[in-house]
Protein backbone atom coordinates (compact mmCIF):
# COMPACT_ATOMS: atom_id res chain seq x y z
CA UNK A 1 0.00 0.00 0.00
CA UNK A 2 1.12 4.05 -0.98
CA UNK A 3 1.88 5.47 2.46
CA UNK A 4 0.73 8.94 3.28
CA UNK A 5 1.94 11.27 5.99
CA UNK A 6 -0.41 13.14 7.78
CA UNK A 7 0.69 16.46 9.59
CA UNK A 8 -1.68 18.11 12.38
CA UNK A 9 -1.10 19.05 16.00
CA UNK A 10 -4.46 17.36 16.98
CA UNK A 11 -4.59 14.19 17.31
CA UNK A 12 -8.35 13.84 16.54
CA UNK A 13 -7.48 14.98 13.31
CA UNK A 14 -4.67 12.87 12.59
CA UNK A 15 -7.22 10.08 13.73
CA UNK A 16 -9.98 10.87 12.19
CA UNK A 17 -8.10 11.37 8.62
CA UNK A 18 -6.33 8.07 9.45
CA UNK A 19 -9.69 6.04 9.81
CA UNK A 20 -11.27 7.64 6.86
CA UNK A 21 -8.12 6.84 4.52
CA UNK A 22 -6.00 3.66 6.06
CA UNK A 23 -8.09 1.50 4.14
CA UNK A 24 -6.55 2.70 0.89
CA UNK A 25 -3.52 3.61 2.50
CA UNK A 26 -0.64 2.80 4.85
CA UNK A 27 -0.61 5.52 7.76
CA UNK A 28 2.39 7.55 8.96
CA UNK A 29 1.19 10.72 11.28
CA UNK A 30 3.33 13.77 12.96
CA UNK A 31 2.93 16.17 15.22
CA UNK A 32 4.23 19.11 14.15
CA UNK A 33 6.05 20.28 11.45
CA UNK A 34 10.01 19.06 12.90
CA UNK A 35 8.63 16.00 13.91
CA UNK A 36 7.23 15.54 9.80
CA UNK A 37 10.26 16.99 8.49
CA UNK A 38 12.69 14.10 10.33
CA UNK A 39 10.41 11.45 9.30
CA UNK A 40 10.39 12.67 5.80
CA UNK A 41 14.60 13.10 5.46
CA UNK A 42 14.44 9.44 6.51
CA UNK A 43 12.02 7.57 3.77
CA UNK A 44 10.52 10.88 1.61
CA UNK A 45 10.38 8.91 -1.74
CA UNK A 46 8.43 6.08 0.17
CA UNK A 47 5.62 9.03 0.81
CA UNK A 48 2.81 9.21 -1.76
CA UNK A 49 0.94 12.40 -0.40
CA UNK A 50 1.93 14.67 2.68
CA UNK A 51 -1.62 16.06 4.37
CA UNK A 52 -0.19 18.94 5.61
CA UNK A 53 -1.82 20.98 8.85
CA UNK A 54 -1.05 24.94 8.76
CA UNK A 55 -2.10 26.05 12.13
CA UNK A 56 0.87 24.31 14.23
CA UNK A 57 2.92 25.68 16.82
CA UNK A 58 6.80 25.15 16.75
CA UNK A 59 6.70 24.92 13.12
CA UNK A 60 3.71 25.92 11.00
CA UNK A 61 2.88 24.65 7.57
CA UNK A 62 3.72 27.29 5.59
CA UNK A 63 7.70 27.28 7.16
CA UNK A 64 7.17 23.04 6.47
CA UNK A 65 6.80 24.41 2.55
CA UNK A 66 9.73 26.58 2.36
CA UNK A 67 12.10 23.86 3.80
CA UNK A 68 10.42 21.25 1.44
CA UNK A 69 11.22 23.61 -1.61
CA UNK A 70 15.02 23.95 0.13
CA UNK A 71 15.12 20.53 0.27
CA UNK A 72 13.89 19.75 -3.35
CA UNK A 73 11.00 17.66 -1.49
CA UNK A 74 8.15 18.83 -3.35
CA UNK A 75 9.05 17.57 -6.70
CA UNK A 76 8.61 13.72 -5.28
CA UNK A 77 5.47 14.17 -3.90
CA UNK A 78 1.99 16.05 -3.82
CA UNK A 79 1.26 18.43 -0.69
CA UNK A 80 -2.54 18.54 0.65
CA UNK A 81 -3.30 21.58 2.49
CA UNK A 82 -5.62 20.50 5.72
CA UNK A 83 -7.03 23.42 7.14
CA UNK A 84 -10.03 25.10 8.82
CA UNK A 85 -9.28 28.27 6.94
CA UNK A 86 -11.57 29.06 3.99
CA UNK A 87 -10.09 32.82 3.20
CA UNK A 88 -9.38 32.61 -0.77
CA UNK A 89 -5.89 34.81 0.15
CA UNK A 90 -4.65 31.52 2.43
CA UNK A 91 -5.75 29.39 -0.37
CA UNK A 92 -3.86 30.86 -2.76
CA UNK A 93 -0.74 31.72 -0.89
CA UNK A 94 -1.10 27.50 -0.26
CA UNK A 95 -1.61 26.99 -3.96
CA UNK A 96 1.64 29.11 -5.59
CA UNK A 97 3.90 27.62 -2.83
CA UNK A 98 3.48 24.32 -4.77
CA UNK A 99 0.32 23.18 -2.82
CA UNK A 100 -1.68 20.59 -4.80
CA UNK A 101 -4.52 20.77 -3.13
CA UNK A 102 -6.49 22.24 -0.11
CA UNK A 103 -9.21 19.75 1.77
CA UNK A 104 -11.35 21.89 4.62
CA UNK A 105 -11.93 20.95 7.94
CA UNK A 106 -14.56 19.81 9.35
CA UNK A 107 -13.47 16.49 7.15
CA UNK A 108 -16.23 15.07 4.57
CA UNK A 109 -15.22 11.04 4.44
CA UNK A 110 -15.80 10.71 0.15
CA UNK A 111 -14.43 14.37 -0.21
CA UNK A 112 -10.87 13.72 1.44
CA UNK A 113 -10.73 10.03 -0.08
CA UNK A 114 -11.53 11.40 -3.60
CA UNK A 115 -8.72 14.32 -2.99
CA UNK A 116 -6.21 11.99 -1.98
CA UNK A 117 -6.62 9.54 -4.28
CA UNK A 118 -7.28 11.92 -7.44
CA UNK A 119 -3.96 14.26 -6.06
CA UNK A 120 -1.63 11.06 -6.15
CA UNK A 121 -2.87 10.27 -9.21
CA UNK A 122 -2.01 13.04 -11.05
CA UNK A 123 0.55 14.18 -9.60
CA UNK A 124 2.23 10.26 -10.95
CA UNK A 125 0.72 10.98 -14.03
CA UNK A 126 2.62 14.19 -14.40
CA UNK A 127 5.69 12.25 -13.25
CA UNK A 128 5.46 10.03 -15.88
CA UNK A 129 4.89 12.32 -18.35
CA UNK A 130 7.72 14.11 -17.46
CA UNK A 131 9.93 11.43 -17.25
CA UNK A 132 9.07 10.33 -21.10
CA UNK A 133 9.63 13.90 -22.23
CA UNK A 134 13.07 13.54 -20.11
CA UNK A 135 13.68 10.24 -22.13
CA UNK A 136 12.20 11.56 -25.41
CA UNK A 137 14.87 14.53 -24.71
CA UNK A 138 18.11 12.34 -24.35
CA UNK A 139 16.95 10.15 -27.49
CA UNK A 140 16.93 13.34 -29.43
CA UNK A 141 19.74 14.69 -28.13
CA UNK A 142 22.09 11.65 -28.69
CA UNK A 143 20.42 11.23 -32.10
CA UNK A 144 21.76 14.90 -32.65
CA UNK A 145 25.31 13.60 -31.30
CA UNK A 146 24.97 10.70 -34.01
CA UNK A 147 24.25 12.75 -36.81
CA UNK A 148 26.62 15.70 -36.49
CA UNK A 149 29.42 13.20 -35.90
CA UNK A 150 28.37 11.35 -39.36
CA UNK A 151 28.23 14.48 -40.66
CA UNK A 152 32.02 15.54 -39.63
CA UNK A 153 32.83 12.68 -41.07
CA UNK A 154 31.01 12.94 -44.07
CA UNK A 155 31.78 16.47 -44.84
CA UNK A 156 35.72 15.20 -44.11
CA UNK A 157 36.27 13.36 -47.03
CA UNK A 158 37.96 14.45 -49.99
CA UNK A 159 35.01 12.83 -52.08
CA UNK A 160 32.74 14.81 -50.79
CA UNK A 161 34.44 17.82 -51.04
CA UNK A 162 34.90 17.49 -55.03
CA UNK A 163 30.90 16.84 -54.70
CA UNK A 164 29.97 19.97 -53.16
CA UNK A 165 32.18 22.41 -55.34
CA UNK A 166 30.40 20.67 -58.41
CA UNK A 167 27.17 21.63 -56.73
CA UNK A 168 28.47 25.23 -56.25
CA UNK A 169 29.37 25.40 -59.59
CA UNK A 170 25.57 23.97 -61.07
CA UNK A 171 24.17 26.96 -58.82
CA UNK A 172 27.15 29.63 -60.27
CA UNK A 173 25.46 28.24 -63.53
CA UNK A 174 21.92 28.48 -63.13
CA UNK A 175 22.37 32.06 -61.47
CA UNK A 176 24.04 32.93 -65.08
CA UNK A 177 21.65 31.71 -67.36
CA UNK A 178 18.79 33.25 -65.27
CA UNK A 179 20.97 36.26 -65.35
CA UNK A 180 21.21 36.46 -68.80
CA UNK A 181 17.90 35.49 -69.40
CA UNK A 182 16.50 38.19 -67.37
CA UNK A 183 18.93 40.44 -69.47
CA UNK A 184 16.81 39.18 -72.50
CA UNK A 185 13.77 40.02 -71.15
CA UNK A 186 14.76 43.34 -70.15
CA UNK A 187 15.21 44.50 -73.79
CA UNK A 188 12.28 43.29 -75.08
CA UNK A 189 9.85 43.94 -72.24
CA UNK A 190 11.65 47.33 -70.40
CA UNK A 191 11.58 45.68 -66.70
CA UNK A 192 12.98 42.55 -64.93
CA UNK A 193 11.56 39.18 -64.49
CA UNK A 194 12.79 38.78 -61.34
CA UNK A 195 13.89 40.42 -58.07
CA UNK A 196 16.32 38.40 -56.75
CA UNK A 197 18.35 34.91 -56.66
CA UNK A 198 19.21 33.46 -53.76
CA UNK A 199 21.71 29.83 -53.72
CA UNK A 200 21.73 27.13 -51.14
CA UNK A 201 24.22 24.32 -50.89
CA UNK A 202 22.25 21.89 -48.52
CA UNK A 203 24.73 21.32 -44.96
CA UNK A 204 26.36 17.93 -44.25
CA UNK A 205 23.87 17.67 -41.58
CA UNK A 206 20.85 18.02 -44.00
CA UNK A 207 22.18 15.49 -46.38
CA UNK A 208 22.86 12.88 -43.63
CA UNK A 209 19.32 13.37 -42.14
CA UNK A 210 17.99 13.02 -45.38
CA UNK A 211 19.75 9.88 -46.59
CA UNK A 212 18.70 8.64 -42.89
CA UNK A 213 15.58 8.85 -42.97
CA UNK A 214 14.52 7.48 -46.74
CA UNK A 215 17.19 4.36 -45.53
CA UNK A 216 19.74 5.40 -48.28
CA UNK A 217 23.57 4.59 -48.09
CA UNK A 218 25.89 7.43 -46.52
CA UNK A 219 27.80 7.99 -50.16
CA UNK A 220 28.91 10.39 -52.40
CA UNK A 221 27.53 8.29 -54.82
CA UNK A 222 24.50 7.98 -52.85
CA UNK A 223 24.50 11.43 -52.45
CA UNK A 224 24.36 11.84 -56.64
CA UNK A 225 21.89 9.43 -57.19
CA UNK A 226 18.94 9.99 -54.57
CA UNK A 227 18.96 13.35 -53.40
CA UNK A 228 17.91 16.57 -55.72
CA UNK A 229 18.02 19.39 -53.30
CA UNK A 230 21.67 19.21 -52.19
CA UNK A 231 21.69 22.34 -54.65
CA UNK A 232 19.17 24.71 -54.56
CA UNK A 233 18.42 28.49 -56.41
CA UNK A 234 15.58 30.27 -55.44
CA UNK A 235 14.56 32.88 -58.03
CA UNK A 236 12.11 35.86 -56.39
CA UNK A 237 9.75 37.60 -59.37
CA UNK A 238 7.24 40.31 -58.86
CA UNK A 239 4.57 38.85 -60.66
CA UNK A 240 3.00 34.98 -61.48
CA UNK A 241 3.26 35.21 -65.02
CA UNK A 242 6.84 36.18 -64.91
CA UNK A 243 7.86 32.78 -62.88
CA UNK A 244 5.70 30.79 -65.71
CA UNK A 245 7.98 32.75 -68.46
CA UNK A 246 11.35 32.40 -66.95
CA UNK A 247 10.67 29.29 -65.92
CA UNK A 248 10.25 27.97 -69.37
CA UNK A 249 12.27 30.13 -70.87
CA UNK A 250 15.27 27.98 -68.18
CA UNK A 251 13.71 24.47 -69.24
CA UNK A 252 13.82 24.40 -72.37
CA UNK A 253 17.17 25.33 -73.09
CA UNK A 254 18.85 22.60 -75.61
CA UNK A 255 21.46 21.32 -73.20
CA UNK A 256 19.38 21.40 -69.67
CA UNK A 257 17.31 18.37 -68.81
CA UNK A 258 13.96 18.68 -66.81
CA UNK A 259 13.11 16.01 -64.42
CA UNK A 260 10.52 17.03 -62.51
CA UNK A 261 8.23 19.67 -62.10
CA UNK A 262 5.82 20.47 -59.08
CA UNK A 263 3.69 23.30 -59.57
CA UNK A 264 2.28 24.87 -55.94
CA UNK A 265 0.81 27.64 -57.62
CA UNK A 266 -1.81 25.79 -59.22
CA UNK A 267 -2.14 22.90 -56.86
CA UNK A 268 -1.05 24.91 -53.35
CA UNK A 269 -0.09 22.41 -50.55
CA UNK A 270 -2.43 22.22 -47.46
CA UNK A 271 -1.24 24.75 -45.51
CA UNK A 272 -0.98 27.71 -48.34
CA UNK A 273 2.68 27.20 -49.69
CA UNK A 274 2.88 28.48 -53.26
CA UNK A 275 5.90 27.88 -55.60
CA UNK A 276 6.54 26.37 -58.89
CA UNK A 277 9.39 23.79 -58.63
CA UNK A 278 12.04 22.70 -61.18
CA UNK A 279 14.47 19.95 -60.59
CA UNK A 280 17.20 20.40 -63.44
CA UNK A 281 20.40 18.70 -64.89
CA UNK A 282 22.38 21.33 -65.83
CA UNK A 283 25.73 21.12 -67.58
CA UNK A 284 29.02 22.13 -65.72
CA UNK A 285 32.33 22.34 -67.23
CA UNK A 286 34.82 20.98 -64.83
CA UNK A 287 38.75 21.31 -64.94
CA UNK A 288 38.63 17.53 -67.23
CA UNK A 289 35.18 17.23 -68.34
CA UNK A 290 31.69 17.97 -68.72
CA UNK A 291 29.46 16.76 -65.71
CA UNK A 292 25.72 17.03 -65.73
CA UNK A 293 24.55 18.08 -62.10
CA UNK A 294 21.03 18.35 -60.30
CA UNK A 295 19.91 21.39 -59.09
CA UNK A 296 16.26 22.67 -57.48
CA UNK A 297 15.42 25.89 -59.17
CA UNK A 298 12.07 27.24 -57.20
CA UNK A 299 10.19 30.02 -58.64
CA UNK A 300 7.98 32.30 -56.16
CA UNK A 301 6.57 35.90 -55.52
CA UNK A 302 8.18 38.11 -53.29
CA UNK A 303 4.68 38.08 -51.14
CA UNK A 304 5.12 33.84 -51.21
CA UNK A 305 8.63 34.20 -50.38
CA UNK A 306 8.18 35.94 -47.41
CA UNK A 307 4.96 33.69 -46.08
CA UNK A 308 7.62 31.26 -46.62
CA UNK A 309 10.35 32.46 -44.30
CA UNK A 310 7.52 32.52 -41.85
CA UNK A 311 5.92 29.53 -42.36
CA UNK A 312 9.29 28.20 -41.87
CA UNK A 313 9.78 29.83 -38.35
CA UNK A 314 6.51 28.19 -37.32
CA UNK A 315 7.79 24.78 -38.42
CA UNK A 316 11.23 25.01 -36.97
CA UNK A 317 11.28 27.21 -33.99
CA UNK A 318 10.49 25.62 -30.68
CA UNK A 319 8.07 26.33 -27.59
CA UNK A 320 5.76 28.50 -29.88
CA UNK A 321 2.15 28.67 -28.31
CA UNK A 322 -1.25 28.61 -30.62
CA UNK A 323 0.55 26.91 -33.69
CA UNK A 324 -2.85 25.55 -34.83
CA UNK A 325 -4.17 28.86 -35.51
CA UNK A 326 -1.29 30.72 -36.61
CA UNK A 327 -1.48 27.90 -39.21
CA UNK A 328 -5.07 28.98 -39.65
CA UNK A 329 -3.86 32.67 -40.07
CA UNK A 330 -1.07 31.68 -42.62
CA UNK A 331 -3.13 29.86 -44.63
CA UNK A 332 -5.45 33.09 -44.51
CA UNK A 333 -2.21 35.07 -45.57
CA UNK A 334 -2.01 32.80 -48.75
CA UNK A 335 -4.89 32.85 -50.08
CA UNK A 336 -4.91 36.86 -49.61
CA UNK A 337 -1.31 37.08 -51.34
CA UNK A 338 -2.48 34.90 -54.35
CA UNK A 339 -5.67 37.13 -54.51
CA UNK A 340 -3.18 40.47 -54.42
CA UNK A 341 -0.53 39.08 -56.72
CA UNK A 342 -3.16 38.40 -59.65
CA UNK A 343 -4.56 41.83 -58.51
CA UNK A 344 -1.01 43.23 -59.03
CA UNK A 345 -0.71 41.62 -62.20
CA UNK A 346 -3.57 43.23 -63.79
CA UNK A 347 -2.34 46.45 -62.72
CA UNK A 348 0.85 46.18 -63.98
CA UNK A 349 -1.36 44.95 -67.67
CA UNK A 350 -3.08 47.97 -67.53
CA UNK A 351 0.24 50.06 -67.10
CA UNK A 352 2.52 48.77 -69.45
CA UNK A 353 0.45 47.14 -72.18
CA UNK A 354 -2.00 49.83 -72.57
CA UNK A 355 -2.26 51.02 -76.29
CA UNK A 356 -1.28 54.30 -77.57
Amino acid sequence: MQKILIVDDAELNRELLRSILEDDFEIETAENGKVALQKLQAYHRKIAALLLDLRMPEMNGFDVISELRIMGYMDDMPVLIISGEHAVEIENRCLELGASDFIHKPFETSIVRNRVKNTIDLFNCKNQLQQKVWEQEEALKKQREIIQLQAEKLSEAKSFHKLMVEYRSVMREVESRLHVLSDMFSEEYKRNPFESIKCRLKSPESIYRKLEKRGYPLTVESIQENLTDVAGVRVICSFPDDIYRLAELLSRQDDIILLRKKDYIKTPKENGYRSLHLILSVPVFLPHEKKYMKAEVQFRTIAMDFWASLEHKLKYKKNIENTDEIGVQLKECADSIESLDYRMQEIRDKIFFVQD
